[in-house]
């Protein structure tokens, strides 16, 4: 069984994930990322990629009440 994923982890994420990813965000199995995407109950909204489900990184930090803080500006 996978373990979640910490916050730090989550942040740096790419802008889209695989479901078991995403369900690893969200402390999820990877038996019931799948059952909740087939069903269309999986927390955040799912992109359909032909056979595949991919989460956007922005609705996993949005869900879990995370902000990606943007690089500064140099001075």
């Amino acid at each position: 069984m996978s373990r979640a994923l910490a916050v730090e982890e989550v942040l740096a994420l790419p802008a889209a994930v695989d479901l078991v990813t995403a369900g690893r965000a969200c402390g999820i199995s990877r038996t019931t990322s799948y059952e909740l995407a087939r069903r269309g109950e999986f927390p955040v909204p799912l992109l359909r990629l032909g056979a595949q489900y991919r989460a956007r990184r922005v609705d996993l930090l949005a869900l879990l009440g995370l902000e990606q803080t943007a690089a500064s500006p140099a001075a």
